[in-house]
């Protein structure tokens, strides 16, 4: 296996350092806008000839192309933000290659109504390509992040395993982190944060499909393990709601993230002040008139997340909860992943959010180079039998939980 991994930022940077510890791919080039990022990512491997930095704009298809087939790279693993999905996406499916994203391609609000209808939904425009994908005997794995992904996994092992029928998955998210010296430094790309928390959350019911409520809806209090505790969390807008019912029968499928309240405000104060629009506006600059993305700008004002991991304290903890019927008596349980900062910067320099998020397409990438996995179309993780990643996972030395509720 030949590997094209798009975006050398926290998350790919994090797995590089994941994948370096791995034999199962003959090469992976690293490739980044920022040539410097990319180089500094390989650089930090102690000269593993396997690794090799290049620079490319994940927007532009033809020079993405042309990478892949001057490395001779057969997988692209797109660890950009989701604006270059769709450009990646078709960029590795012109070259004949694999590809694998961690989130998948951006939704569209309802016009009229978008707190009670869908419009353009997350991945549509990637499902759309499914049959072209198939038909080509190529494979376009999506959603294999954390959450996306391991929760999808979570989700197909519950289903396999654990219960005869399903009433409802649930993905729980929620952590215990803080950060010394920052009033607000998310975890994770406030692009995409944002991107996720204000637009409106999609929830699945059996009999009704997919529909939206408003952003922050239906507060729940759940309790985390391993010492992490109660968390309120909310509805959000998240791949899970549009996979799992795809290929699991679920009669009610959601996503909730454990926002705490003062972060909650802070995206609405963002969002009162248009800030997290995408759109330009035009400032002052020393040359000019200059036209900025408002919510780019808010990014360039808070610090790389990939930067925190010194400052940071605390765990964090995706997971999946489900109940339903096993061997005719109600059941409820919790399938859960729990990374602790203090581990996560000793074992590999990465912060716990970017590392969790980052060994998950590793596992992945390994599993479809020993064949474990295999398939063609659009799939996302829960298309794949679910032992095989736990197993691996486990081995990868960070094993995963479950607690019955």
């Amino acid at each position: 296996m030949r590997v094209l991994l798009v975006g050398a930022g926290g998350v790919g940077g994090a797995i590089t350092r994941i994948a370096a510890r791995r034999t199962f791919f003959e090469a992976m080039v690293v490739a980044d806008y920022d040539p410097e990022r990319a180089r500094v990512a390989v650089a930090a491997l102690g000269g593993d000839p396997r690794f090799t930095a290049e620079r490319v704009d994940a927007g532009d298809e033809a020079a993405v192309v042309r990478l892949l087939a001057e490395h001779r790279c057969d997988v692209l693993l797109n660890a950009t933000d989701p604006r270059f999905v769709m450009p990646l996406f078709r960029a590795a499916r012109a070259a004949g290659a694999t590809y694998a994203d961690m989130a998948m391609s951006l939704s569209r609000p309802h016009p009229e109504r978008p707190y009670e209808e869908c419009g353009v939904k997350l991945g549509d425009e990637q499902f759309a390509q499914a049959a072209e994908w198939e038909k080509e005997g190529l494979l376009a794995l999506v959603g294999m992040g954390v959450e996306p992904g391991l929760s999808d996994v979570f989700a197909r092992h519950a289903a396999d395993e654990l219960f005869d029928e399903i009433e409802e998955i649930g993905v729980r998210d929620g952590a215990n982190l803080t950060v010394d010296g920052y009033g607000f430094a998310p975890s994770f790309s406030i692009w995409t944060t944002i991107e996720e928390c204000l637009n409106p959350p999609v929830v699945y019911e059996s009999g009704r499909g997919w529909y939206t409520t408003a952003p922050f809806s239906e507060p729940e209090v759940f309790d985390f393990p391993e010492g992490i505790g109660e968390v309120e969390c909310v509805n959000v807008e998240h791949e899970e709601v549009l996979l799992v019912p795809r290929w699991i029968d679920a009669r009610r499928v959601t996503f909730k993230y454990g926002l705490g309240r003062e972060f909650v405000e802070t995206l609405r104060t963002l969002h009162l002040l248009g800030l997290d629009r995408t759109d330009p506006v035009t400032v002052p600059g020393p040359d000019g008139p200059v036209a900025v993305s408002r919510r780019d700008v808010v990014a360039a004002c808070l610090p790389d997340p990939a930067t925190l991991g010194e400052r940071m304290h605390g765990k964090t903890c995706a997971g999946t909860w489900v109940r339903g019927v096993k061997d005719g008596r109600p059941r409820e349980v919790y399938l859960y992943h729990v990374v602790d900062n203090q581990w996560s910067m000793a074992e590999y320099g990465s912060q716990a959010v970017v590392w969790q998020t980052a060994v998950n397409p590793v596992v992945a990438l390994e599993l479809l180079a020993t064949g474990a996995w295999s398939g063609a179309g659009v799939l996302g993780p829960e298309a794949f039998p679910a032992r095989p990643f736990l197993d691996l996972l486990t081995a990868y030395g960070s094993p995963w939980g479950m607690r019955e509720q």
